[in-house]
C-alpha cells in the first residue's frame, strides 16, 4: 500500500488529504476535506491529478513508432516522463509491408506494460483509408478500405481507433460494421462535406481527428467537417500546442463540443532538441516549437501532455478540473474506459503530482512511481 498526500482532484472536486494505492495498482481509498480549486492551487502540498491519456502518439524521444524495433518502448517511456500514463500508438499512412512491420514490432513488445512506460492501450490507425487530396503530413499511400488488411493488422496488435475519410468510395459503407465490431471510427484527413460527415455520424462515427486540421473548413454556405463537428460532435481531439490551432478557435470548440479532448500528435521530436527527425517515411524538422516538412507543412508536433495542461490553464484560462478532464477523463470516456482518467476507488492508480506552477513532481503508473524529477 502506498499513500500520496496532497490536494487530490476527484470527480467531485478537490480533496485535501490522502490517496491510497493498493498492491493491485488501483486506488484503494481517498480521504480528506473538500477544498476549492483556489485553496488547492494556493496550498503548499502537491496537486494530485489523474494521469494523462493521449490517443494520438506517433513518436517521442527521438524515435518514431513506424521504425519498429523497440521504438514503441522508448516512445512510451518518454511520454510517461511527461505524465502520460496511457496512450494509443498511432501509425502513419504507409504501404502494407511497412504497416505490417510496425505492427509486428508492437506485437513483439507484447501487451505487458514495461516499468516506467505508459500503458499502450492499442493502436490508432491514422490512415491509410483517408483522402489523398488531404494528406497533410501523411505519406502518399492512401488507398481504398480493405477489411482483410485491417483484420490482418488487428490480429497482430489490437486497433482501438480508426481515422478515415467518409467521402472516399467504400468508406461510408463500412463505418457501421466497424463500429459494431468494437472499433472507434473518427473522421479525419477529409475533403468531405457537412452532409457526408452527418451521414458518417449516423452510421456510428464518433469523433474527429485533430479538429480543424486536414479537413474542410467552416464557411457560411458550406459548413464542412469543421462546421459538422461544432454542430454535432460529442467528442473530438484537438492539438493544443497553440501552433496547430489558434487559441480563439480552441475556445470556439470548447464551447461547442462537450467531450473535446487533447492529443499531442507527437513525433520523434517530442522531448528532443531542434533538428531533423523521422515521421513515417518523411524527414521532419523541429524548430521554434513546431515540427514541419521541408515545404513548411505542419507535421505532427513536439508537444507533451504536461505542456498541454499548462497551455489549457495558463493560455486559455480553463479551470484546473476542466483542463484535467480534457487531458484525461474525456479520452478515457471516448474509449469506454471507466477505470482510467479519474481518481476514484477502484480506478487504476495512474496519477500525476504537480507543483503550484503545474510542473511535474512525480508520475505513478498503475500504482508505481517512476520517480520523475521536475521537467519542463
Amino acid at each position: 500500500m502506498k499513500t500520496l498526500a496532497g490536494n487530490i482532484l476527484t470527480p467531485q472536486g478537490f480533496v485535501r488529504g490522502q490517496l491510497e494505492l493498493g498492491d493491485d495498482g488501483r486506488v484503494a481509498r481517498i480521504a480528506g476535506e473538500p477544498v476549492t480549486e483556489q485553496e488547492a492551487r494556493d496550498g503548499q502540498q502537491a496537486l494530485v491529478l489523474p494521469g494523462f491519456i493521449d490517443l494520438h502518439v506517433h513518436g517521442g524521444g527521438g524515435r518514431d513508432i513506424m521504425e519498429g524495433g523497440d521504438a514503441l518502448a522508448r516512445v512510451s517511456e518518454l511520454h510517461a516522463s511527461h505524465g502520460t500514463t496511457a496512450l494509443l500508438a498511432t501509425t502513419m499512412t504507409a504501404s502494407a509491408p511497412e504497416l505490417e512491420a510496425a505492427f509486428l514490432a508492437m506485437q513483439a513488445l507484447g501487451s505487458q506494460r514495461r516499468p516506467g512506460a505508459a500503458r499502450v492501450l492499442g493502436v490508432h490507425l491514422e490512415g491509410p483509408y483517408i483522402n489523398p487530396g488531404k494528406l497533410g503530413a501523411q505519406p502518399d499511400f492512401a488507398r481504398t478500405f480493405a477489411m482483410s488488411e485491417l483484420q490482418r493488422l488487428h490480429d497482430l496488435f489490437p486497433i482501438r481507433l480508426i481515422t478515415l475519410a467518409p467521402e472516399v468510395p467504400g468508406n461510408m459503407e463500412v463505418i457501421e460494421s466497424l463500429c459494431v465490431a468494437g472499433f472507434r471510427v473518427q473522421i479525419g484527413h477529409t475533403l468531405g462535406s457537412y452532409e457526408e460527415g452527418l451521414a458518417a455520424l449516423s452510421k456510428g462515427a464518433g469523433g474527429f481527428t485533430h479538429l480543424f486540421n486536414a479537413m474542410t473548413g467552416l464557411q457560411q454556405r458550406a459548413p464542412g467537417m469543421v462546421g459538422l463537428a461544432l454542430a454535432h460532435a460529442d467528442y473530438a481531439e484537438i492539438i493544443p500546442d497553440l501552433i496547430h490551432v489558434h487559441a480563439g478557435a480552441i475556445r470556439v470548440a470548447l464551447r461547442a463540443i462537450p467531450g473535446l479532448y487533447c492529443v499531442t500528435d507527437s513525433t520523434a521530436a517530442s522531448g528532443m532538441p531542434d533538428g531533423e527527425y523521422r515521421l513515417g517515411s518523411h524527414t521532419v524538422t523541429k524548430c521554434l516549437g513546431g515540427v514541419r516538412l521541408a515545404d513548411g507543412t505542419l507535421a505532427g508536433s513536439a508537444l507533451t501532455m504536461d505542456q498541454a495542461l499548462r497551455n489549457l490553464v495558463n493560455a486559455l484560462g480553463l479551470t484546473l478540473p476542466d483542463a484535467s478532464r480534457r487531458v484525461s477523463t474525456h479520452a478515457a470516456d471516448y474509449l469506454g474506459l471507466t477505470d482510467r482518467g479519474r481518481l476514484a476507488v477502484g480506478a487504476w492508480g495512474d496519477v500525476v503530482l504537480l507543483d503550484r506552477d503545474l510542473k511535474l513532481l512525480d508520475v505513478y503508473l498503475e500504482g508505481s512511481s517512476i520517480e520523475h524529477a521536475n521537467a519542463d
